[in-house]
């Protein structure tokens, strides 16, 4: 999981690249697809608040894209649509 990307790093950043020890969960489907996103530390309620964040998408500049835990997959989240 080394080489994966993190949601949110820049390319150039100390942790763009998922870091041994740390927690991810990745996002599946939707404009997000492929990343993952951190959740170190969080409790489920803090993850599922910081999972969907701004993009560029279906509703322009500053969209939001939702993404929920997937069904008995606790490593990956879905795509669950786009938010205005």
């Amino acid at each position: 999981m080394s080489c994966r990307r993190v949601y949110e790093a820049d390319h150039d950043a100390p942790h763009a690249y998922a870091v041994p020890g740390h927690d991810y969960v990745e996002l599946v489907g939707g404009p997000l697809d492929g990343l993952l996103l951190g959740v170190t530390g969080l409790t489920h309620q803090e993850a599922r608040r910081r999972h969907a964040d701004h993009y560029q998408g279906q509703f322009g500049p500053g969209g939001r894209a939702d993404y929920e835990p997937g069904t008995g997959d606790t490593d990956r989240w879905d795509w669950a649509g786009d938010v205005a």
